[in-house]
């Protein structure tokens, strides 16, 4: 296969539920094909993101992975540290870490929501980045308490990665811009939406925006966005109202959802404009437009999930909007 020049702002998001037999040519094939990043996901009951970061990382020979997300509640800070910087001292240069709340009904089945969850993302990513960076850390936070922590020199990497959130109401957003080195936006992630994201964001030194979307490419328009309207059938669910609400169809959008009987019938119903304002879909050409749009308002970084039957196909008809 061809080696194109890296588009380092766009990557691609490894299936969750991709065979394991899958995941190592999945991201071989996507640094081949030129995608600058490969993103795992830790979904409670599937696969852990730092186990699939490390072998990725292993497999592949200069694509960046991030991890979107770590839910904050899912590990004591002192022991991410020591995964993280394993992972950024092994890998230098190509390892981005996002850590954030985690769906909230997913950490109350495993007990480990907490009463503030954004104190709680504030203390943990303070000690976190403190911890990477060599400090001798103490911490007597509301959750997070550390005495006298901190790494060994021989377990120190030369580049600390980037520790963003992956959040999305106003108030964690604004969290985010205080304290992250950048930001994860789960899909849909909209021009509209990402420009209200980083109002809220309002960072005050440089800042990462890293959008997923659904994604699909093929020479008929149609065909893209049939394929794409099965990734978008969640979005009528109130967890994604901040990704819709400034959206100009986001009333109509919400009516719909509430006269639709299923997630399925929603997305069956949703008409053709909608489906191509929330994905990255239909032609190349219509396809790199919307990267050209998710740039202007501000995303750095482009995060496209493919949609289909076969993943690995989908990296080819999604390379072709990589830029040359």
């Amino acid at each position: 296969m061809r080696s194109p020049a890296t588009d380092r702002t766009v990557g691609v998001l490894l299936p969750r539920d991709l065979p394991a037999d899958r995941i190592l040519p999945y991201a071989r094939r996507a640094e081949e094909s030129g995608f600058g990043a490969v993103w795992v996901v830790e979904d409670l009951g599937f696969r852990g993101g730092i186990a699939q970061a490390a072998a990725v990382l292993a497999s592949t020979d200069r694509v960046r992975v991030g991890i979107g997300l770590l839910p904050a509640g899912a590990r004591n800070v002192a022991f991410a540290a020591l995964e993280i910087a394993s992972l950024a001292q092994l890998f230098p240069g190509r390892v981005d870490v996002a850590v954030g709340h985690g769906m909230p009904h997913w950490m109350r089945s495993v007990g480990q929501w907490p009463r503030s969850p954004l104190t709680f993302l504030r203390e943990y990513v303070d000690a976190l980045r403190a911890l990477l960076r060599g400090e001798l850390t103490q911490r007597r936070g509301q959750y997070v308490h550390l005495d006298g922590v901190q790494l060994d020199p021989s377990a120190l990497p030369d580049v600390v990665p980037d520790i963003l959130a992956g959040v999305r109401g106003p108030k964690s957003l604004a969290l985010s811009g205080e304290v992250a080195d950048g930001t994860v936006l789960a899909e849909p992630v909209a021009p509209e939406y990402a420009r209200a994201a980083l109002g809220h964001i309002s960072a005050a030194r440089p800042h990462r925006l890293v959008a997923y979307n659904i994604a699909s490419v093929d020479a008929d328009p149609l065909a893209a966005l049939a394929a794409a309207r099965p990734g978008l059938e969640w979005i009528g669910e109130p967890d994604w109202h901040a990704h819709i609400a400034p959206l100009p169809f986001a009333d109509e959008l919400v009516a719909l959802r509430a006269g639709c009987a299923s997630r399925e019938e929603f997305a069956r119903r949703m008409p053709d404009d909608w489906v191509a304002r929330l994905a990255v879909a239909g032609t190349p050409a219509q396809a790199r437009d919307r990267l050209d749009g998710l740039r202007a308002a501000g995303v750095t970084d482009t995060v496209l999930a493919p949609v289909g039957p076969d993943p690995l196909k989908a990296l080819d008809s999604l390379a072709s909007v990589l830029d040359a």
